[in-house]
């Protein structure tokens, strides 16, 4: 069945264009590198002018259609291996196709639907929010997934424990809005019995409720001589958490993304995972992409900054709320992915961690 002028992937919003200017090319060259990255992320088989031909209504013949594939192929958007007539995307080819010629579209409703029910299963759960993210993504884009734990840059208080250990040693528990939880083993000058230890902790957590390390030094004046001390020590945990680079990666989808037929040779295979397993170097990448306020990053061949990945792209987003903790997730796959699905599945799923977010710290101030 021939097919007519197939938009691509789109509804929703597009994205921002490329510095390469776009006007060069001719409406039809743009429609025919449009189809041949779309035909190509579907069957990773060279596309020729006379596939097109005869699958696409463009109204032109195969000999201008070849034409302007030349062309195209002139502009470095597309190439063709020794083997085959037909052409594939270069580097820039999916960079155009990506900023200039594809709107990002919202995953189904449906599917929407269902995927918020899953997060709401696993409500008051970080480490299970940020597990079923990543779960989502590998299994929507079929590739891997990666995510972040949000990162806190104002941490607040929730809860405090102290428990009295034996003689002059008490345990110190406290409990932050995000979820963190840090114990930390004190030693008094004198022993306290439990019922002063549970007063002690009773006047913080009335005080200091949903206070960050700024609000302590402020509501420091009001509290009891001892339970002044701990509050000096609660800053200082909070101070050192602020400061935290370091967070836990989740992965998820290596065995869907290694049945990429990219991946199946052995050199390529070990490439995508050490890409995803060597926690450093996947730092430095998240981070990055995640500290400006860009919705969407869509990262082809490293952009020519990364060797480790070339062949690879990423569609990385960022999620939280910018003045109290953010996170970055996102995707990991072949130059041949489905980039609409994959935006709209890294966009959807970014905005619904940054609800989890807003709810455990509160919104932007």
């Amino acid at each position: 069945m021939r097919r007519g002028r197939e938009p691509a992937e789109h509804a929703g919003k597009e994205l921002q264009p490329t510095t390469m200017d776009a006007d060069r090319l001719t409406e039809r060259q743009r429609e025919l590198l449009r189809i041949v990255v779309q035909e190509y992320c579907r069957s990773a088989q060279p596309v020729g002018s006379n596939t097109i031909a005869q699958n696409y209504d463009l109204g032109v013949s195969s000999a201008t259609i070849r034409n302007d594939l030349a062309a195209l192929e002139r502009e470095g958007l597309l190439t063709h291996p020794h083997t085959s007539a037909g052409r594939i995307p270069t580097d820039a080819g999916y960079r155009f196709f990506v900023h200039n010629l594809m709107f990002d579209p919202e995953l189904p409703s449906a599917e929407r639907r269902n995927i918020r029910i899953q997060f709401r299963q696993v409500r008051q759960d970080l480490d299970q929010w940020l597990r079923l993210s990543t779960a989502v993504l590998a299994r929507t884009a079929q590739n891997a997934a990666v995510a972040t734990a949000p990162r806190a840059s104002n941490s607040r208080y929730k809860h405090l424990e102290l428990v009295a250990i034996h003689g002059t040693k008490v345990l110190l528990i406290l409990v932050l809005q995000e979820g963190t939880v840090k114990q930390q083993l004190l030693d008094l000058d004198e022993p306290m019995e439990q019922h002063e230890l549970s007063r002690i902790s009773n006047e913080l957590n009335d005080q200091l409720a949903g206070a960050n390390v700024q609000a302590i030094g402020e509501r420091y004046a009001s509290l009891t001589p001892f339970a002044q001390q701990v509050a000096l020590l609660v800053r200082d945990i909070m101070q050192r958490i602020d400061r935290q680079i370091d967070g836990e990666i989740y992965r998820d989808g290596l065995v869907q993304v290694l049945e990429a037929p990219e991946f199946a040779e052995g050199e390529n295979a070990r490439r995508i995972v050490h890409v995803l397993e060597e926690r450093s170097w996947l730092e430095q990448i998240m981070d990055e992409y995640g500290d400006d306020n860009a919705d969407i990053h869509v990262v082809i061949s490293g952009d020519g900054r990364f060797a480790q990945l070339r062949d690879i792209s990423l569609v990385l987003g960022r999620y939280g709320v910018n003045d109290r903790a953010t996170g970055v997730l996102g995707v990991i796959g072949p130059l041949r992915m489905s980039y609409g699905r994959t935006i709209g599945a890294v966009r959807f799923v970014a905005t619904l961690m940054s609800e989890i977010v807003e709810e455990i710290y509160g919104p932007s101030s």
